[in-house]
């Protein structure tokens, strides 16, 4: 005769934050912090890089590249390998903590569930804003690559009850007050007509993302699409990308930037001559050390940090 039945431990994202490690320049680092947790999965982490100081402070949430497939929280892309202080202290030491967020990749599960992960990210902070010592009212989306695309997506969606998920805390909202994405595509509808790949491929970055090419599920790859929620309600963006880009085309971040125009919404765009995807390529060190320069300058400015 069997017992009765064991209780289950509380959800790995409700658990007590781990102790924080000092990094440089004052600041605080917490490393594999769960912030969402999935019935038979591993727990969804980040990784918080928090200013020094009492004052709670902006936050922006930062998603990594990897054409969805690859990648994960603890690197902002190559052209940094090495670097010190990393992009992640730079932005903490001008006064803005960073979350560095891992989601679920397209060998995990498909469309939108990546975006549920980056929403439920900024739900947790909001819901441990308190304790976390960042502000609720000053989040901010950045990201590169695949994730500048899921950053653009937090920016435009935001009251979208259908791209909301519903993967960890539950409640607050996943608005955020700015976006920052480098190389994004933010057309995934045209990414193979852009590239000059088949359309038919199934094996595509896009069409492993949406579970099928693009072109045999055009509502999902709408849906995921970037370009088709522009409204005038658009938090500012600035977009970033390399002209000599040829896995996500910079015509992806003109479009978008046209399109943001044409709404009324708040929107830079910077395009760097010779700069490949990744900020590779001749000019790709020049474009990578710009491209943090004016990052770090939007973020402070919208999210009125120091």
């Amino acid at each position: 005769m069997s017992g009765p039945a064991l209780p289950l431990p509380p959800p790995a994202h409700t658990a007590p934050l781990p102790a924080a490690r000092p990094g440089p320049g004052g600041i605080r680092v917490l490393t594999g912090v769960p912030y969402a947790t999935l019935p038979g999965s591993r727990p969804l982490e980040l990784d918080l890089y928090l200013p020094h100081g009492d004052a709670p402070a902006p936050v922006v949430v930062f998603l990594h590249g990897g054409g969805w497939r690859t990648g994960s929280r603890h690197a902002p892309g190559p052209a940094f390998a090495g670097q010190s202080p990393t992009p992640f202290e730079r932005v903490a030491q001008a006064g803005i903590a960073v979350a560095s967020v891992d989601y679920r990749l397209s060998g995990e599960a498909v469309w939108p569930a990546q975006l549920h992960d980056a929403k439920a990210a900024v739900r947790w902070l909001r819901g441990r804003a308190g304790e976390l010592g960042v502000d609720p009212g000053r989040v901010a989306a950045w990201g590169e690559s695949a994730g500048g695309h899921l950053a653009e997506l937090l920016g435009l969606t935001a009251g979208d009850a259908g791209l909301e998920g519903d993967v960890g805390v539950t409640g607050p909202s996943s608005a955020v007050v700015a976006v920052a994405a480098w190389y994004a595509p933010s057309d995934v509808s045209a990414v193979a007509s852009d590239t000059g790949a088949d359309p038919a491929d199934a094996t595509t970055r896009e069409a492993l993302l949406l579970g099928a090419a693009a072109r045999d599920v055009p509502e999902a790859a709408a849906q995921a699409s970037p370009l088709r929620h522009v409204t005038a309600a658009a938090p500012p963006v600035l977009l970033l990308h390399g002209r000599a880009d040829r896995l996500f085309p910079c015509v992806q971040s003109e479009r978008l930037a046209e399109a943001l125009r044409a709404a009324g919404a708040d929107v830079e765009l910077h395009t760097y001559e010779g700069a490949d995807h990744m900020w590779l390529g001749a000019a790709g060190p020049d474009a990578a050390a710009d491209a943090l320069d004016l990052t770090v300058a939007f973020l402070r400015d919208r999210l009125r940090a120091g």
